[in-house]
Order: structure tokens, then C-alpha cells, then sequence
């Protein structure tokens, strides 16, 4: 979750997504001490603070040694969706989507993790127009996506940023994060972004209706706001996450539809925070 102002062909042709997408963007890459360096200054700058536990982690490690307890968000039935954003690879670790995507460039870009399955030729044919173009670059069929649906307990209304989750009645409210990660693919039978992202009032609450059931038992855990910008830094926000471990394929000619015309005035994928691996500043799983 990016930071907020509230400081957010035939079987034998199959091809890695993983290897075309690392020819595809040429994010430069940094060396490993970089990465290293940003891991010691935010294990400093936590250290004695009272951090509590961060985002994003390896979802299939269930240790950590943060102490600093607050209240599960309720479900997502009972709280207003307020955002939904995307980032380019998948924030966290683990289920389906372990193959590391490099360093990266050291701001976010390039980095993360992805798919660990292979599609077909069809599947990774290139679509006629860039998708969510950036001074970074743009999306590809073939590229790992981690979307976030950002819900609050707040009385909300979707919109732009994470500040939409916020009120001058409730500057901190619950919030929740229902995580979906995805790969892109050239097939309009894939699952639709549009409708996947859909927004309807459901009980009094905003809600997004149609989120996948069927991606295996989603981790819960305690942890943060994500984003590179806290590559060196702790996050203060507190965010119960939900994420499904398995991939759904989404048609990128969908990701495009959606990305120019939308509630949260989102148009490209985002960059993300370096994995969380030092212990002390996780939560443990229960």
C-alpha cells in the first residue's frame, strides 16, 4: 500500500512470465549493499521508537518478534472501501508468487516478487498500446501485479490516495488491506479487472463485491502501510492485511480500461517496499 498524505501457443512453446518481463522493463538494478544499507537504516531508525510490526513480509514465514499489539479490523463486509491501487510485481512473499524480481533500482521499481508459472505465447502477446505508462515504464502482459483493496472503518467514500480513508471526525481509522496478487495476460476470457474492481454500496458500506473467493486461504496478519517510501523508515500506520496466496490471470486490456477511468484517479502501477525480513519488526502469525 503506497504512502498517503496521512502520514499510501502449445504446451511446449510455454514461456516463463518471469523471464520475458525481466527483458521487458529494464528497471536498472542496484548492487545487494544498497538494499542492505536501506534494511540497516530502517532497523535503526525503529530501534528503540516503538515501531510497531511492518508490511510487506513473506507470507509463508510465520515468526516475528513485534509486540505491538492493536485491534484486528473488522471484516471487510462491515468497513467502506476507500481505495484501490496496484503495484508493478507483488509487494509480499510467498504462495505462488516467490521468484524474486532483483534489486531493482533502489526506489521501488524492479524489485518485489512474481509469478512463479509459466504462460503461453498467446497469453504474453503484446497488446497494441502502452498500459499505465510512467516516467518508470508501462505494464506488460506477462508482469506480476499486487492490488490493493483499501478498506477503513471510517464513514467514508472511495477516492483518491489513502486519504479518502480518512475524516476529520476519524484521523485513525481501522484500516484493512484485502490483497490480490496478479498476472497480466493478453486474454479477454482472463478475469476482468473492471469487474474484479467494481464499487457498489452493500449494506450501507462501499464494497468491492467481487472479489475472488476462489485464491486459497488468505494469511492474515498485523502489520503496515508499504510502499518504498518507507524503504528507510518505519511506517506509524497500523493495517490488518488479507492476502491470497494464489495468482488469478487478468487481462491486461482490462488493467488498461480500468487505469483510464476509475474512482481513485489511479493510472499506473506503483513501486514497493523493499520485503521485511528483520524479525523485530514483524508480527507474528498466528
Amino acid at each position: 500500500m503506497k504512502k498517503s498524505v496521512f502520514a499510501v501457443s502449445a504446451l511446449a512453446l510455454c514461456v516463463s512470465a518471469n523471464l520475458i518481463h525481466a527483458g521487458q522493463q529494464g528497471h536498472a538494478s542496484v548492487e545487494d549493499e544498497v538494499i542492505a544499507e536501506q534494511r540497516a537504516a530502517l532497523t535503526a531508525r525503529a530501534a528503540g521508537a516503538g515501531s510497531g510490526p511492518q508490511s510487506p513480509r513473506d507470507i509463508n514465514e510465520s515468526a516475528g518478534n513485534n509486540h505491538r499489539i492493536f485491534g484486528t479490523a473488522p471484516d471487510r463486509r462491515s468497513m467502506n472501501l476507500c481505495n484501490i491501487h496496484l503495484h508493478e510485481n507483488a509487494e509480499h512473499r510467498g504462495g505462488e508468487f516467490t521468484t524474486f524480481a532483483g534489486n531493482g533500482d533502489g526506489h521501488g521499481y524492479g524489485t518485489g516478487f512474481r509469478y512463479d508459472g509459466k504462460l503461453t505465447d498467446a497469453e504474453l502477446a503484446p497488446v497494441a498500446s502502452p498500459v499505465g505508462s510512467s516516467e518508470h515504464g508501462d505494464l506488460v502482459a506477462g508482469d506480476t501485479v499486487e492490488i490493493h483493496f483499501v478498506h477503513s472503518s471510517a464513514n467514508v467514500m472511495p477516492g483518491a490516495t489513502l486519504a479518502a480513508c480518512v475524516t476529520e471526525a476519524i484521523s485513525n481509522p481501522q484500516l484493512r488491506v484485502e490483497t490480490v496478487v496478479a498476472i497480466l495476460v493478453n486474454d479477454k476470457a482472463a478475469v476482468s479487472l473492471t469487474q474484479m474492481a467494481e464499487v457498489q454500496q452493500v449494506d450501507g458500506f462501499y464494497q468491492a463485491p467481487n472479489l475472488p473467493e476462489n485464491l486459497g486461504t488468505p494469511v492474515s496478519y498485523a502489520g503496515s502501510t508499504t510502499g518504498p517510501s518507507y524503504n528507510e523508515a518505519p511506517s506509524p500506520f497500523q493495517v490488518t492485511w488479507n492476502v491470497r496466496p494464489k495468482v488469478v490471470k487478468l487481462d491486461i486490456n482490462s488493467v488498461s480500461a480500468w487505469l483510464a477511468d476509475n474512482p481513485f484517479k489511479e493510472n499506473h502501477a506503483h513501486g514497493v517496499r523493499n520485503l521485511v525480513i528483520n524479525p523485530d519488526l514483524l508480527s507474528a502469525i498466528n
